[in-house]
């Protein structure tokens, strides 16, 4: 019986895999979690064999509990993601397989068998380690970005955390900081403000605009190529012809 954790901070993405993963025979869920502190918590009670990862999550992503997970031999990592530079990305470090939500069935047995194979093999144990580790090694060289943007106000210094920070539009000599319904001005350029965002997150969508990609709802068609980038909090703002190649890394496919 292969014993199994399912990480994932979205509780339909959770049950999904739940249900999923009762069909198979031979698949023992022997935890859930909703976040990277508890999945180490659990990891370390449970010694699974095999972990469902979400990639994306507050406080501490998958990567970065993979980092602090101390167990010996590690589990077997099928990584679950919404945004496909990160499937390709955890793919090329050989992880055992992945799910680029919204998944089937077809496509998580898919995964779980390439995941049984590894495993009944015994090969996860020492070469599934060592890739994780280079996987993690990589990941850690890319994060020297800085977690919070310091802005200076009225003779206050607030700190804004880089993933509730909505959009960032250009104004003049300053860049406007958008959280939620607050704006804070920076002075600084976007190009130099740009350079400290994780690319990941943040894309450029028109010469005054970066918009936190974790923060768009919908895109929907504008005029002469271009389109409306709908928010989570229904702001609305233009991905330009110009910019729609950066869009497209995100994707994963052309608009």
């Amino acid at each position: 019986m292969i014993r199994a954790i399912i990480v994932d901070d979205e509780p339909l993405a959770r049950e999904k895999v739940l249900l999923f993963a009762r069909s198979e025979n031979d698949i023992e869920i022997v935890d859930v979690c909703a976040n990277g502190h508890d999945a180490l918590s659990s990891c370390k009670k449970f010694k699974p064999d095999l972990l469902f990862l979400d990639i994306q999550m507050p406080e501490m992503n998958g990567f970065e509990m993979l980092n602090q997970l101390k167990i010996d031999p590690l589990p077997g990592i099928i990584f679950i993601t919404a945004y496909d530079e990160f499937a390709l990305r955890a793919f090329e470090f050989h992880a055992v397989d992945y799910l680029l939500k919204p998944f089937d069935r077809n496509r998580f047995t898919k995964a779980v068998n390439h995941a049984r194979e590894s495993i009944q093999s015994h090969t996860q144990s020492d070469e599934t380690a060592l890739q994780i580790q280079t996987m993690l090694n990589s990941i850690n060289q890319e994060s020297a970005r800085p977690e919070r943007l310091i802005v200076k106000t009225n003779g206050k210094i607030i700190f804004l955390r880089m993933n509730e920070i909505d959009w960032m539009e250009a104004a003049g000599n300053y860049v406007n900081v958008h959280v939620g319904n607050e704006a804070h001005l920076i002075r600084e350029t976007m190009n130099n403000i740009q350079d400290q965002l994780d690319p990941q997150h943040f894309i450029r969508i028109h010469r005054g605009t970066i918009i936190n990609i974790e923060k768009v709802k919908e895109l929907q068609p504008y005029y002469n190529g271009e389109y409306k980038v709908v928010l989570q909090n229904n702001t609305q703002v233009i991905l330009s012809r110009g910019y729609r190649e950066n869009f497209k890394k995100i994707l994963g496919k052309p608009l």
